[in-house]
């Protein structure tokens, strides 16, 4: 891993973290690479880095994931992609982010990626697309793609990567995705895209609600999307007649948020852990998991934003689990795969029973929102 995930043996949250078995649908290829895989393809490349020691250079990225705004953490993802420019190193960079999934102890993951970025390096996204398959069926770890449409390009050109994820369904590409600057890119913008990958029968998430209000993540599941990236600013439809109306409806829809807290402290989504809206979106009755995002961007891990939680957000492993379930249960993967993912999650809650009463007694659990138990 790139950075400290606070995963020392002697530390019991630390090791629960590391034990519980955790469900990856978050992620971005391109923003989780190895420090020391990113100096390596960029001395291929003859790309100059801020530092060739792999420390350093996870300092540097940690450094600037305060840069406090969405627009600015993604800058970060120029030397990226440039580095991985080349179907080897984007085969490499995908295997080595589902082994660091599987090692960290997901149970399955699911990696996205925009393939057109590459485009401007002379590799068609086709390619891409090949290579980071292959990349991904080369490790243990149940894995699949997401492509990733860029808002911030034009409609026919969102439309056209969805037409290119729906090409590759039957191949691993698990769903389409709506990523890139939030604000004054709203979900609508890109009907189009997301009409190309419903007509496709390709599942679809979407990142909203991330830097634009909380109106923005009714409107992506409206135009078929079942999962939202991040849709921490649906906490804001709090409090109002019309904001609860947005709130029965993500809920009605069964709408499932994938939460970065890392990453959305990193880009101003929220001001610190211990205020962001997970707890009491959970408690609303929400259905959401935790993930990281960008493992080398804002240097955390699965295990890392477990223990955050527990210690900054007050919840207790009983209720991760919970999460992991729900994350299983709206996997895009194939359902053999999911419910072995669910067999797992459920095995261990099963050893963890001793744990669960002492929360229940404490008060301390949260039942409302916990997944029934066959």
């Amino acid at each position: 891993m790139n950075a400290p995930d606070n995963t020392a043996s002697d530390d019991p949250i630390a090791a629960l973290a590391r034990a519980l078995p955790k469900v990856l649908l978050h992620e971005h290829i391109d923003g989780g690479l190895r420090a020391a895989t990113l100096i390596e393809l960029a001395r291929e490349r003859g790309l100059g880095l801020p530092s060739t020691d792999a420390a350093e250079l996870a300092r540097w990225f940690d450094q600037r994931a305060h840069a406090g705004s969405l627009p600015a953490y993604l800058e970060g993802f120029g030397l990226t992609i440039a580095a991985m420019a080349n179907p080897a190193a984007m085969a490499r960079v995908a295997f080595e982010a589902a082994e660091d999934a599987r090692t960290d102890g997901c149970v399955l993951a699911e990696l996205r990626c925009a393939p057109n970025l590459w485009e401007t390096h002379g590799i068609r996204a086709e390619a891409a697309i090949e290579a980071l398959l292959a990349g991904l069926q080369g490790s243990a770890l149940p894995t699949g793609l997401i492509v990733c449409a860029l808002r911030h390009h034009a409609p026919a050109e969102t439309a056209r990567v969805a037409r290119l994820a729906v090409r590759y369904r039957a191949h691993g590409v698990l769903a389409f995705d709506l990523a890139g600057p939030e604000l004054g890119h709203p979900p609508s913008e890109h009907a189009g895209a997301f009409a190309a990958a419903r007509d496709g029968g390709l599942p679809i998430t979407c990142h909203a609600g991330e830097a634009d209000e909380a109106k923005r993540v009714i409107e992506a599941a409206r135009l078929g999307a079942r999962r939202i990236g991040h849709g921490v600013r649906l906490a804001d439809a709090f409090g109002s007649a019309d904001g609860q109306a947005l709130i029965d409806e993500a809920i009605a829809r069964r709408l499932h948020l994938e939460v970065c807290v890392t990453s959305n402290l990193h880009t101003g989504a929220v001001v610190s852990r211990a205020s962001h809206p997970i707890r009491a979106l959970w408690h609303a009755g929400i259905d959401l998991s935790f993930h990281t995002d960008n493992r080398l961007m804002s240097g955390v891990s699965a295990s890392a934003e477990a223990a955050n939680l527990v210690r900054a957000n007050g919840f207790t492993f009983i209720e991760l689990a919970s999460m992991s379930l729900r994350a299983a249960q709206a996997s895009f993967l194939p359902d053999a795969v999911r419910a072995r993912a669910e067999a797992s999650i459920r095995g261990w809650l099963a050893t963890q029973e001793p744990m669960q009463a002492q929360d229940q007694a404490a008060g301390t659990s949260a039942p409302s929102n916990k997944p029934s138990t066959p």
